[in-house]
C-alpha cells in the first residue's frame, strides 16, 4: 500500500516536513533526520525528512548543487532505512520521477517548475504523493489547475499544494494568508513552507538572501488560519555552513520550541472552531 500523508496525520495537529535544503553528506542528513524524528515522536507530530539531491535552480552557475541523482538517492535510501522516516525530494525532469519513486514517498515539484505538465504527470504516474510548490508568480486560485493535472492521471496518489510566498516587486516575497483556505479546496492538504517564504531572491548578488528571524512569526500566523495541514521547514545545525539557502534556514536547535508553539496555536484554533 502506498504511503498516505493524510492517513498518518489524521490524529495530529499537523505534520512536519523538515531537513536540510540540499544533501551535503550522509552523516549530516542522518544527524538531522534523527533529531527531527525524536522531536516528532516526543510531540506526536508525523515527520517527513526532506533534502534535495540537486538544486537545479541556483542563482549562479557556480553555486553548489548537491551530490546528484544517483548518490543523492543512495543517501536518502539510507536515511529512510536507518530512521524509518518517509522521505521527500524534488524532481526536476520527467525521467527522474520513476527513479526517485523507488526510494521516496513524496515527489516534490519545485515552484519554478510547477506548471510543467510533463513533469507533473510523470510524478503522478508513479502513484506516490505529489507535493507541488506554488510558483511565486501564481495566484492561489491558479493552483487548481496544478492539482488537477495530478488528479487526472490514472493511478495517481495524494496531491498537496505548498505556499512559499509570492513575488512582491524585485527581490522580495509576501505570503497571502487567504491562499491557505483557497488552495485547500483543490487538494488533499495544504502545506506552508515557512523558510522559503522568507527568501530574498537574488538579493545577495550571486546568491539568494533571506530573513530567518521572521520564520516563527509567519509560521505562527499560517497555523492560526486553521487551514494548514503541514509545515515545511528547512533546518540545519549550523545554517551559516549550508551551501544553499543559508540565510533562511531555521537552526535545528530552535525546531522543538517552534513546533511546541505551533501545536499550542493549532489547539486553540481547533477549540475555537468547535464553539462556533
Amino acid at each position: 500500500m502506498s504511503f498516505s500523508l493524510k492517513e498518518v496525520s489524521a490524529e495530529s495537529p499537523f505534520f512536519l516536513i523538515a531537513g536540510p535544503c540540499v544533501i551535503q553528506t550522509e552523516e549530516l542528513c542522518l544527524e538531522i533526520a534523527q533529531t527531527v524524528k525524536n522531536i516528532g515522536n516526543d510531540l506526536n507530530i508525523p515527520v517527513v525528512f526532506k533534502a534535495s539531491f540537486d538544486k537545479a535552480n541556483r542563482t549562479s552557475g557556480d553555486s553548489f548543487r548537491g551530490p546528484g541523482l544517483e548518490k543523492g538517492l543512495e543517501i536518502l535510501a539510507s536515511v529512510k532505512s536507518k530512521t524509518g522516516l518517509p522521505v521527500l525530494t524534488d524532481v526536476h525532469e520527467s525521467f527522474q520521477a520513476p527513479l526517485v519513486a523507488q526510494v521516496c514517498d513524496i515527489l516534490q515539484i519545485p515552484a519554478f517548475l510547477c506548471r510543467q505538465t510533463d513533469l507533473t504527470e510523470a510524478a503522478a504516474k508513479t502513484g506516490k504523493i505529489v507535493n507541488i510548490k506554488k510558483g511565486q508568480f501564481l495566484s492561489p486560485w491558479a493552483t487548481k489547475h496544478l492539482a488537477d493535472k495530478v488528479k487526472n492521471v490514472k493511478g495517481s496518489g495524494e496531491v498537496y499544494l505548498t505556499e512559499r510566498g509570492a513575488s512582491f516587486g524585485y527581490g522580495n516575497l509576501v505570503v497571502d494568508m487567504r491562499s491557505f483556505p483557497i488552495m485547500k479546496e483543490y487538494c488533499d492538504g495544504v502545506i506552508y513552507d515557512a523558510t522559503h517564504s522568507l527568501q530574498l531572491p537574488s538579493s545577495g548578488g550571486a546568491k539568494t538572501g533571506g530573513q530567518r528571524e521572521y520564520i516563527a512569526t509567519l509560521a505562527r500566523a499560517a497555523i492560526a488560519t486553521g487551514a494548514v495541514d503541514g509545515i515545511f521547514l528547512e533546518v540545519h545545525p549550523e545554517p551559516e555552513k549550508s551551501p544553499s539557502d543559508a540565510d533562511n534556514i531555521l537552526p535545528l536547535s530552535q525546531l522543538r520550541g517552534l513546533i511546541k508553539q505551533l501545536i499550542a496555536i493549532k489547539q486553540v484554533v481547533m477549540q475555537g472552531a468547535e464553539k462556533l
